[in-house]
């Protein structure tokens, strides 16, 4: 259940490593809601980070709805109905405006950008009718 991968090479903070795998994990259904995740001391042994470190990224996920804290029960995914589908929207927000950054730093309009977008979506769609 652990198998979180803390890179060193990532130029991230080791918490937002944290916060971004538990929200993709959760956000793709691999840990369903309710589900009890790993304790604060066991997270921080398994990817050898400092517990504070674990407890920072559990308050900022506690904070955006995506785990809830039980007093002496242990950390659980949120039992939030929409969260998944949430979360895989924060994503695609995020993605599309480091698309826009790099669009930007070549000159493209938002026109082109748009352009762009429709033609990789009509490939992928083709390709996956195949």
């Amino acid at each position: 259940m652990h198998s979180l991968t803390i890179s060193q090479a990532d130029p991230r903070p080791m918490y937002l490593q944290i916060v971004e795998q538990i929200r993709h994990r959760v956000a793709v259904g691999d840990w369903a809601a309710g589900q009890e995740i790993p304790s604060i001391r066991a997270l921080a042994v398994a990817t050898r980070v400092s517990i504070i470190t674990v407890k920072r990224a559990y308050l900022e996920l506690e904070r955006e709805g995506v785990i809830v804290t039980r007093q002496g029960k242990g950390s659980f995914v949120s039992d939030s109905v929409d969260l998944g589908a949430s979360l895989l929207q924060q994503q695609l927000t995020q993605h599309l405006s480091a698309a826009v950054d790099v669009g930007q730093q070549l000159g493209l309009t938002a026109g082109e950008l748009a352009s762009r977008l429709r033609e990789i979506a009509g490939t992928k769609a083709r390709a996956s009718d195949e």
